[in-house]
């Protein structure tokens, strides 16, 4: 098998590195190594939310449900994902949030990958 293919499992994968599969954060022999897009499996427990909003956006992003049911958060107006496969773009300068009103499956694609956005996570600096 040559060096330039990856085959996972996208529950399994995403253990590893906060739900990310694929991005600039990946070692850059890594297949899964890009600086144009990044791509996320979510597995968000109901009640999950993000610990702060997303200010000063650069990148375009998607994000389609999987399963469960989603609620995104943008400036002066919500997103309710209830149905497989509801989805919603938002681009360059759009804050946002989210909250996973019950346990939830999203797959998030946005690009270019940048770096930024993190939020630390607990101990973390």
């Amino acid at each position: 098998m040559s060096d330039s293919v990856y085959v996972g499992n996208a529950g399994k994968d995403a253990a590893l590195d906060r739900g990310w599969l694929l991005g600039h954060f990946k070692d850059a022999g890594d297949p899964r190594h890009s600086e144009a897009v990044e791509i996320k499996w979510g597995v968000h427990p109901r009640g999950d939310e993000r610990a702060e909003w997303v200010r000063g956006e650069e990148r375009t992003a998607l994000l389609v449900l999987i399963s469960g049911r989603f609620r995104v958060e943008l400036p002066g107006r919500d997103v309710l994902l209830e149905e497989q496969g509801d989805y919603v773009v938002w681009g360059h300068g759009v804050d946002h949030s989210w909250f996973a009103e019950e346990e939830s499956v999203v797959l998030t694609v946005r690009w270019p990958s940048v770096p930024g956005y993190a939020v630390a996570e607990s101990g973390e600096r």
